[in-house]
């Protein structure tokens, strides 16, 4: 039959650019060390809808605690024009070639949501500009932490960023009107660089375990590979045990203390990884309080996971939008070009603004703060807790002159 040979043909074509990009993984293992760039350069890609409000507080954050370092030019805070809905619709291009050119000038990006045309909406219908940016960049990680202290839950999770049924997610195969074909792509090496991140992160910080969370009774064969890579990578860690979770499982039961016992570094292939997040992350408090990081050898990108809100934008509450999971995922920039130190310092602050104290609540209603209200208040405690710090740091003449007294 004719329609099934030019399937086979357009699945060929899909196959050899496989083999391509595997060969491409294979000589990509070095990643950048931010400690030698002179400059490292921050792109600012504000997004859509609530996405500019929001992340003007976030750059309100990241100014005042790289202040020294935007002052010596040791970093650069450089915003990128062009991925606005309406301009990438004007173009047909989710991601314009030219906006494109300009991110590849930067080290690393810090972005706010950004809209995925549907069918009924008013916009062409283009694929992602995450899942773009995602392989264009080749951000095989997104790194999601999620914290739910009274469930005794400190979890971090390792999604592979590329592969699964996102890679070729607008390149399924329509046979007849009777028969569609979308497909899951699973790599050895994909899968295994993504088991990497896991280990070697609990590794360095002191983590026991790492769970795997897949559909390997069903999906047999891209999840089962994605297990056995996962395993293999891990015998290179005897230190830290492993674990499988089957994904509804997983989403059902996460705050059961039984069965998420000893759970602490969380690798799920591309699909699993985006749904159980959001998941862990409604759990945590709603996807305003999430932030993700999406790391490569050679760029790295940190984002708010909800979207463009735009309920809030029709009603004229954008302003209200909570801005947290944008300024956590500036505090995961800084930690990752080398500045933990502020990052702790913003993790402390927003405890205290968001639980500890409250003293200024996001409602995201008119009975709440305004973003830029929520902002001032976390500024401010992060200036008290800096005054803090220096209050209880003894001053060197002082630490000089008790030693010479013992």
């Amino acid at each position: 039959m004719e329609e099934i040979k030019a399937a086979q043909e357009q699945f060929g074509k899909l196959i050899e650019s496989e083999f391509q990009r595997i060969e491409k993984m294979k000589k990509d293992r070095e990643a950048v060390d931010f400690s030698r760039l002179e400059t490292i350069v921050i792109g600012v890609l504000p997004g859509d809808g609530i996405g500019p409000i929001i992340m003007k507080q976030a750059l309100r954050v990241l100014r005042e605690l790289l202040a020294p370092e935007l002052k010596q030019g040791r970093v650069e805070i450089r915003e990128i024009e062009g991925m606005t809905i309406e301009n990438r619709a004007a173009k047909l291009q989710s991601l314009p070639d030219e906006v494109f050119e300009d991110i590849k000038k930067c080290n690393v990006l810090i972005k706010g949501p950004m809209v995925t045309p549907r069918a009924g909406e008013p916009w062409p219908n283009m694929v992602s500009a995450n899942s773009l940016l995602r392989r264009g960049l080749e951000l095989f990680a997104a790194v999601r932490p999620i914290r739910i202290p009274d469930k005794n839950i400190d979890w971090t999770f390792f999604r592979e960023n590329i592969e699964g049924e996102y890679i070729w997610g607008n390149k399924g195969i329509q046979v007849n009107e009777d028969l569609a074909v979308d497909f899951k792509v699973q790599t050895r090496q994909g899968s295994e660089r993504i088991a990497r991140a896991a280990f070697e992160y609990a590794r360095k910080n002191g983590k026991k375990n790492v769970t795997i969370v897949t559909k390997a009774n069903i999906v047999k064969l891209a999840d089962g590979n994605f297990i056995e890579a996962v395993r293999r990578v891990g015998e290179e860690y005897p230190e830290i045990e492993i674990q499988e979770r089957l994904v509804d499982a997983m989403c059902a039961k996460m705050l059961d203390p039984e069965f998420n016992r000893g759970i602490e570094v969380i690798v799920l292939p591309n699909l699993y990884g985006d749904i159980v997040t959001d998941v862990a992350a409604e759990h945590q408090g709603g996807l305003g309080t999430a932030s993700s990081s999406n790391i490569g050898n050679h760029y790295a990108m940190f984002e708010a996971i909800h979207g463009t809100a735009p309920f809030l934008i029709n009603h004229g509450r954008g302003n209200y939008a909570d801005p947290c999971s944008l300024i956590r995922a500036a505090g995961m920039l800084m930690a990752h070009i080398g500045y933990g130190d502020r990052k702790e310092l913003l993790d402390r602050a927003l405890d205290i603004c968001t639980i500890t104290e409250r003293k200024c609540v996001i409602t995201t209603d008119t009975d709440g703060a305004t973003a830029e209200e929520f902002t001032d208040y976390l500024l401010e405690t992060i200036e008290g807790l800096k005054r803090e710090g220096k209050r209880n740091k003894p001053e060197k003449k002082d630490v000089e002159r008790e030693e010479l007294e013992i």
